[in-house]
């Protein structure tokens, strides 16, 4: 029944879910934006007509268009986009984690964007604080963009060969033991974005 219904999800529904859940987060919106791209690497694995490519596609525009408007809005706004965020999302946006943040870029710059983006916080974070630092638009879209697609291919890949390998060596089970498996990926994936965020 599980495979019935995952197969009548249409890939274009996959792929703006995707590109929009990524795209929110890297705005500056603490939704979790891996744990999607893990699910759709994971769909396109068992659902002929889900691309890993389109699905990875999605994701990293998603991510550069997202974090290009958390650019803007830190120029325009900035510092008071962090207080309001604080009074929205306390957990995610405490000052003592925006000043760990806001070090961190102070420190590496645009580097702090590209590996950002495989940081929970930071990927959150990264266009509004560089506007704020004062990073220069063209080296934050440059960072942005490679630090986007090595995070969004990569893990698409990654998740992908996984599922395909999962798939090859679960085929004598039922759907229920690759369900299994599928909570059990998102569960440390949602485990491992935790304590990153605490960290």
């Amino acid at each position: 029944m599980l495979a019935q219904w995952l197969h009548t999800v249409p890939p274009l529904l996959v792929y703006v879910v995707v590109g929009l859940v990524v795209g929110i987060e890297s705005v500056g919106v603490p939704v979790p934006g891996e744990i999607v791209l893990i699910t759709a690497a994971l769909m396109a694995s068992h659902h002929d007509g889900v691309s890993p490519w389109v699905v990875g596609a999605s994701a990293t525009a998603g991510a550069v268009i997202g974090d290009s408007i958390g650019y803007a809005l830190g120029k325009r706004f900035g510092p008071r986009i962090f207080g309001w965020a604080g009074e929205k999302f306390p957990r995610h946006f405490s000052p003592a984690k925006i000043d760990r943040a806001r070090g961190v870029f102070h420190r590496f710059g645009a580097w702090a964007v590209f590996f950002g983006r495989f940081v929970a916080l930071l990927r959150i974070l990264s266009g509004p604080l560089a506007a704020t630092m004062g990073l220069h638009y063209g080296k934050f879209l440059l960072a942005n963009a490679t630090g986007g697609l090595a995070w969004a291919g990569g893990t698409t890949a990654v998740v992908y060969l996984l599922g395909e390998a999962a798939e090859h060596y679960l085929a004598e089970f039922s759907w229920v033991a690759l369900v299994v498996v599928l909570v059990a990926a998102a569960g440390f994936a949602v485990r491992s974005r935790l304590r990153r965020s605490s960290r």
